[in-house]
């Protein structure tokens, strides 16, 4: 059996038409009508009002930051549970990451953490300029709790929905619940345009202003003239197409990544139930009133470390990824405020989740029988751990 892996692009055969036509009518420069249309796509699937294309979902938060004036001397929020990328363009402004600690309930941000942070900072005399959300592993985050508590601080909240495209908060699609919202459309993503981001937001003004700096800010005049500095980060119009036919699948891979996490929480299911000794598997909650497109199907392992298992893993042929490393455990992040959320605790739950998770092959191509055998050794690896516990 070839290598099994993590996460791969899945073309559906329609994107062919959109590049073909940008290629008949020389629409090749980041600009065009497959942008336009993408961007229309976006909208029409989310709900948003405003929509601006991007050459990456960092791009679109570096851009957002820029919008809410973050600059020199500010600090904005951002889990600690996530990528890098989630937190880069906060230092890109001269700014200051504050982490914020995790829930153990969804893994993403937790509100105790955030409410703690947001008095202090108050008592500092120095509130953030904005709170980055990210709905981990497409899992939302608990968007009620956090809003309240953004609007009683009046800060303003970026919705890092870069692995989220296609999960509901209350019905509603995440990126679209806070001030402005950021989409990834990466190779390893739910959906994707090889590298690609979206900014969107009800506020029209800062969607065509996201635009206008993302084509280097280039003001309307017979010449080239520039008043404010800008950024390459607009997308071109062979990215957009595919983009374009992608979406045109985007539900059909919500609903095959929710299958794929359905099989594997049967299959272990039926191994736990055969064998007393089996450790404990747990999930990233699905709460009341969310809807989660399961990007990567994850698990947390009772009393194994996960390096272990994804060792095991890479030796029969199948790609594991431990969970994210907490960015206030970083290097570079390593003078940063972080803020727990169990301050009894000598570990925050952001690290208990790193050192206990996997991410488990989760392409929307793999066969039942590729899952099955990534099923099988999972529990292999496990009834034997399980004897030595």
């Amino acid at each position: 059996m070839n290598r099994i892996p993590l996460a791969v692009p899945h073309m559906s055969g329609k994107e062919m038409a959109y590049i073909e036509q940008a290629f008949a009518e020389n629409w090749i420069a980041p600009v065009g009508p497959n942008v336009d249309l993408f961007e229309e796509k976006v909208r029409d699937y989310t709900k948003a009002a405003f929509a601006t294309a991007t050459n990456s979902g960092t791009a679109a938060i570096h851009l957002a930051l820029r919008l809410l004036g973050v600059t020199q001397g500010d600090t904005v929020f951002c889990p600690s549970f996530t990528f890098a990328a989630s937190a880069n363009p906060i230092q890109y402004q001269g700014a200051e990451a504050v982490f914020i600690d995790s829930e153990l309930d969804t893994w993403n941000m937790s509100p105790i953490a955030l409410e703690r942070a947001l008095e202090d900072a108050k008592q500092q005399g120095q509130l953030p300029k904005a709170i980055i959300v990210v709905h981990i592993y497409g899992q939302p985050a608990k968007m009620t709790e956090i809003l309240a508590l953004a609007k009683s601080f009046q800060v303003a909240v970026i919705e890092d929905a870069a692995e989220s495209l296609g999960s509901l908060y209350e019905g509603v699609q995440t990126g679209t619940i806070g001030d402005i919202g950021i989409y990834s459309f990466n190779g390893n993503k739910i959906i994707t345009t090889s590298g690609g981001g979206m900014l969107v937001s009800a506020n029209e003004a800062w969607t065509k202003e996201a635009k206008f700096l993302s084509e280097q800010a280039k003001e309307t005049a017979p010449y080239y003239q520039h008043e404010k500095i800008g950024y390459n980060y607009r997308l071109s119009n062979v990215s957009a197409g595919i983009g374009c036919g992608q979406m045109e699948v985007l539900q059909e891979r919500v609903n095959q990544k929710r299958e794929i996490f359905a099989q594997y929480e049967a299959g272990f299911a039926k191994y736990a139930d055969t064998f007393s000794n089996f450790p404990r598997i747990t999930y990233q909650n699905e709460i009341a009133g969310t809807f989660s497109n399961r990007w990567l199907s994850t698990i947390r392992v009772d009393g194994i470390h996960p390096l272990q298992l994804k060792e095991a893993l890479d030796a029969s042929g199948i790609e594991g990824r431990l969970l994210w490393k907490p960015l206030h455990l970083q290097p570079v992040f390593r003078n940063h405020r972080f803020f727990a959320e169990d301050l009894n605790s000598q570990i925050s739950n952001a690290q208990r989740l790193f050192e206990s998770g996997l991410c488990l092959p989760s392409a929307t191509q793999m066969t039942p029988a590729e899952q099955h055998y990534v099923i099988q050794a999972i529990a292999k690896f496990l009834i034997q751990a399980g004897e030595s516990m």
